[in-house]
């Protein structure tokens, strides 16, 4: 698939990259799969073709008669048949290895492989505190990937102490979205229970449509679940009011459930689709639950850094051309603003247009009379003669009648 033509030049620009090392490396599998049949068919003809001489040769040695001209011919024909083959072959695998070399460069042609320089050496002052964060970053996200013998694998070598406190949610979610994955509702809906009334004050449809999942289940089995089905939409009752329409749409099907759901206007509640949503909804409303971000941080930060770094590259070689060392400070700031994507908007921020900095609690948005915001530190910049007069718009005012803004 090539770029979407909605995609900024940046990321049309890397998609293109990888392309062209993508366009190398396939010449180079095609080669090695071309290879490996020509290898094998040479081979094999030549094992047959020694294998018929060997033995005629047995055959003339039983006799005890000497060996002919002709088998002698053949022989010599066999050896160098055998040497030419053996040298095609390593000729052939000489080839691949320029074509494999074509790959390394054309990573090393499109992609920069020394981003060190955009990170100060700063950062990494404190070593071993900025390794143990690292490390606990990546614990992290293998036990939110559910690969826990990786990282207590990582903590016992990294002699990262990892408490169990940490460590039990991530085990109890990946235990039920084991279940869920084998279609065992079971673990989730006693989850779900007992996180009721939490799971309500999120507004979480969870434990419904676990229920509902179980209630299709029943449907599935055919009219002979008919009367469990009935009993078990019991456990509706408590969701009608905020699921009214799906509940009808399930009890409806029970008209349709001897002559099957599969060719019934209820079909889609057999889809497997359901059972993906589940999983989404289950890891989500957990998370959120238990205070854990759906993504992990590392994760985040890597996908940041992918959209982030490309751009840092460019400032930096531009700053290096103009000599101009001394604007990046590398301190707390980026040189310039980098846009993430909504993906990445985690909270409401605020940028003072007057001062060209973001807001903070030391520093918060002030909302003006007129309706226009700025920073605090901007407003007292701004006082003349005990009056702000507005930078956006002609209108006096006392600062005093200025009101905090909280996103």
């Amino acid at each position: 698939m090539g770029p979407d033509p909605a995609d900024p030049p940046q990321a049309k620009a890397t998609m293109e990259q990888c392309a062209c090392v993508e366009r190398e490396l396939d010449k180079v599998l095609q080669k090695f799969l071309t290879y490996g049949q020509h290898c094998e068919q040479s081979l094999g003809e030549l094992l047959h073709y020694v294998g018929q001489l060997r033995a005629e040769l047995a055959g003339a040695g039983l006799q005890g008669t000497p060996l002919s001209a002709t088998l002698s011919l053949v022989m010599s024909q066999c050896c160098q048949k055998i040497k030419d083959t053996v040298q095609k072959l390593a000729s052939d695998h000489k080839d691949i290895h320029s074509s494999v070399s074509r790959v390394g460069k054309a990573i090393d042609r499109n992609f920069d492989s020394e981003i060190c320089g955009i990170v100060s050496d700063s950062v990494w002052d404190a070593r071993e505190q900025q390794q143990q964060i690292l490390q606990m970053a990546i614990v992290e996200h293998l036990y939110q990937q559910g690969m826990l013998s990786v990282a207590e694998e990582l903590c016992q070598e990294s002699t990262l102490n990892v408490d169990l406190d940490f460590k039990q949610p991530f085990l109890e979610l990946n235990r039920i979205l084991e279940a869920l994955h084998e279609q065992d509702l079971a673990p989730a809906l006693e989850w779900a229970v007992s996180h009721r009334q939490r799971l309500l004050e999120l507004n979480s449809s969870l434990e419904f449509k676990l229920h509902r999942l179980h209630f299709i289940r029943l449907l599935a089995g055919g009219p002979e679940k008919q009367l469990e089905a009935l009993s078990y939409a019991r456990h509706f009752q408590p969701f009608a009011r905020l699921h009214q329409r799906e509940i009808q749409v399930m009890m409806g099907s029970l008209v349709y459930l001897r002559l099957g759901l599969e060719k019934s206007p209820y079909c889609h509640l057999l889809d497997n689709s359901h059972w993906a949503e589940i999983c989404e909804t289950f890891t989500r409303d957990a998370c959120s639950l238990l205070g854990l971000s759906v993504e992990s941080p590392l994760s985040v930060s890597f996908a940041s850094g992918c959209v982030a770094l490309p751009v840092l590259m460019n400032i930096k070689a531009v700053i290096e051309q103009r000599q101009c060392t001394g604007v990046w400070s590398h301190k707390d700031e980026l040189p310039i603003e980098i846009e993430l994507g909504m993906k990445c908007w985690y909270h409401s921020v605020f940028a003072c247009p007057i001062l060209r900095q973001q807001t903070s609690d030391s520093n918060p948005p002030i909302k003006l009379i007129c309706g226009h915001v700025i920073s605090r530190d901007a407003l007292n910049k701004l006082i003349n003669g005990g009056k702000l007069k507005c930078p956006y718009c002609p209108m006096e005012q006392n600062p005093a009648d200025g009101k905090r803004i909280i996103f």
